[in-house]
C-alpha cells in the first residue's frame, strides 16, 4: 500500500509514499504492518498513534518509533494492511501484491519469468518481470496483458521473448 519515504521531527514521525489512491484506507486502520525492505522478512504489527493525509502522502506517528533515529531506520519499509481491511475491487482490477510472484507466459506459451514488482509511470502501471538475469518491463495495458488468472498464478501476455 505504501513505503516509508522519510523521517522527520524529534518525536519519530514518518512520511508514507502511497502506491494508489486506495492507500488512503490506511488512515482508518488502527494497526499497520511494516516490513523492512532490505530484510524482506515478515511484517510486524505497529499501532497507529496518529495519522493524517499530507498532500499525496500520509504522515504518521507509530508506536515503537519514538524518535528521529528510529524513524530514519524505518525509511524504505513497506507499509501494508490485511486483505480483509482492503476496499473491494472490480473484476478487472488487482492489488499489486496479488500480481507479484505470478508467472508470465506469452501467446507462444513461452515463460517470460515472474512478476517481481510494479512501477507507476503516471500513465499506467508497468510489470517488472524477471527470468534469471533477464528483466523485462511490460506495460500493464490491454494490448499487452491479455489475461490475469490469480487462481492459476499466471499472467498471459502478447509479448515476444526476444523483445
Amino acid at each position: 500500500m505504501g513505503r516509508i519515504a522519510a523521517a522527520f521531527g524529534v518525536r519519530g514521525w514518518i512520511k508514507v509514499q502511497m502506491f494508489s489512491p486506495d492507500s488512503l484506507h490506511l488512515l482508518g486502520q488502527p494497526i499497520w504492518f511494516l516490513r523492512q525492505r532490505v530484510a524482506q522478512v515478515g511484517f510486524r504489527e505497529s499501532t497507529v498513534i496518529e495519522a493524517a493525509q499530507h498532500g499525496k502522502a500520509l504522515i504518521a506517528k507509530l508506536d515503537g518509533i519514538e524518535n528521529r533515529e528510529a524513524a530514519a531506520a524505518a525509511v524504505g519499509s513497506e507499509v501494508a494492511m490485511p486483505y480483509s481491511a482492503l476496499p473491494g475491487r472490480r473484476d478487472d482490477e488487482y492489488y499489486w501484491s496479488e500480481l507479484i510472484g505470478l508467472s508470465v507466459v506469452n501467446r507462444e506459451h513461452e515463460p517470460l519469468g515472474c512478476v517481481t514488482g510494479l512501477l507507476e509511470t503516471g500513465v499506467h502501471e508497468v510489470l517488472v518481470v524477471k527470468d534469471g538475469k533477464t528483466e523485462r518491463l511490460l506495460p500493464m495495458v490491454g494490448a499487452v496483458v491479455k489475461k490475469v488468472d490469480l487462481d492459476a498464478g499466471e499472467i498471459r501476455v502478447d509479448w515476444g521473448r526476444d523483445w
